[in-house]
């Protein structure tokens, strides 16, 4: 096998799912101005209601780790995060997330910490976003074959809804909508 063979072996055999959170930054400030949130934070609160959502559903807790960006960036996420977690989020109350999240501290290391889940997460990001905004309409760049390699399988990993299988709003959320 081949160095990104073994890569894509390590990334099938791994049980995770992905959530990919997309804001279209222009788009929100057109429609918000200055009164926009931050999208970093808006991401944090929509990545965090699917990641209880799954959690609670299937009897489980999990922690949230996110890269250290530095000092006044952390801050203001961690206080997202701790706002999430004790008063909830739009119409997800803070018993969803006080249930399924193991802290109420977001958990932030540095790059260096070499943090598989980090990396992991890395790795998949440009190849997702490609992947959500050519399914999405917003792009009709191909995704270069390492990347399609890779999609083909993360694609079964995303969250889905529990009944039907529908992966908009579950697995992939793009804000604001077109």
């Amino acid at each position: 096998m081949t160095q990104p063979d073994d890569l894509l072996a390590c990334i099938e055999k791994a049980n995770f799912r992905v959530v990919a959170v997309l804001i279209d930054k222009q788009a929100l400030l057109q429609a918000y101005g200055e009164s926009a949130a931050h999208p970093y934070h808006l991401a944090l609160g929509f990545m965090l209601q699917r990641y209880a959502g799954y959690l609670n559903h299937s009897g489980r807790a999990g922690d949230v780790m996110a890269e250290s960006r530095g000092r006044a960036e952390d801050r203001l996420l961690a206080d997202s995060y701790e706002h999430v977690f004790k008063q909830g989020v739009w119409m997800t109350n803070a018993q969803v997330f006080q249930a399924a999240l193991t802290s109420s501290q977001l958990k932030l290391k540095a790059k260096s910490a070499n943090v598989a889940g980090l990396q992991l997460a890395d790795l998949l990001g440009h190849p997702v976003k490609q992947w959500a905004l050519r399914r999405y309409d917003y792009s009709t760049n191909e995704l270069a074959p390492f990347a399609r390699r890779i999609m083909a399988i993360v694609e079964p990993k995303f969250n889905r809804h529990l009944y039907d299988g529908r992966l908009d709003g579950y697995g992939v959320v793009i804000y604001p909508n077109k």
